[in-house]
């Protein structure tokens, strides 16, 4: 796991450069929005600001730093809920921004595993998550289990949708000819069918609908 950015103590300067981190931050995302974590390098970020590498490492050390800003910036963007009284609504509402913030910046799901998540933006709207799971009675390890649950079914739904957007109408067609060439290996899917390209949005509302379900029943 990498040394987090909020972790590390800023480097004492003799003179404040004419840059920003809020502005490296934001021409990062734009960066990652139009070509991907691939392309991102400190040179190109520099380049892009019109300005020397130099002067762009006395604000962010690493690549890593870059990528871990760019993270917290987007999920900033997520609303965060006013609490009320129906914890359920609430998760709704916070998870489908969360999801929403990945499928517009499709790098940001994949590089989520192994990085330290401790921007203030992601902690706001993870402390939120846990102060809404909390008030059904959940508490300790049961509680951080059940935010885990409901995380990495937003970021899993997210990977798979952003998966099948590339030739998206093809693939799904092939997939329904394929099960029901193999129905007789595949009874399930054959009988019950596949997730379609416009079935998105409803499948993971529903989907999400369940793990809550299950969370509110738990004796």
């Amino acid at each position: 796991m990498t040394e987090s950015v909020w972790l590390r103590k800023d480097r004492p300067r003799r003179e404040a450069p004419p840059l920003t981190r809020e502005r490296i931050v934001a021409e990062a995302v734009a960066l990652l929005d139009e070509e991907g974590t691939a392309r991102l390098t400190m040179r190109r970020l520099a380049e892009r600001l019109d300005t020397g590498s130099t002067t762009l490492y006395w604000h962010v050390e690493t690549k890593d730093d870059v990528l871990e800003l760019a993270l917290d910036a987007i999920f900033g963007d997520v609303p965060l809920p006013v609490a009320g009284p129906d914890w359920r609504g609430d998760v709704v509402a916070l998870m489908t921004g969360w999801r929403r913030a990945m499928l517009d910046h499709p790098w940001s799901a994949s590089i989520l595993g192994g990085r330290p998540l401790l921007g203030p933006n992601v902690l706001a709207r993870t402390d939120f998550l846990y102060a809404a799971l909390a008030t059904t009675g959940l508490t300790g390890r049961h509680l951080a289990a059940a935010a885990y649950a409901v995380a990495n079914y937003v970021i899993g739904s997210a990977l798979m949708e952003l998966g099948g957007r590339d030739g998206e109408e093809p693939a799904a067609r092939k997939t329904a000819e394929h099960l029901a060439l193999n129905g007789d290996r595949y009874p399930a899917l054959a009988a019950h069918g596949h997730l379609q390209g416009d079935d998105w949005d409803a499948a993971f509302a529903q989907g999400l609908g369940y793990i809550l379900d299950g969370l509110a029943r738990r004796p």
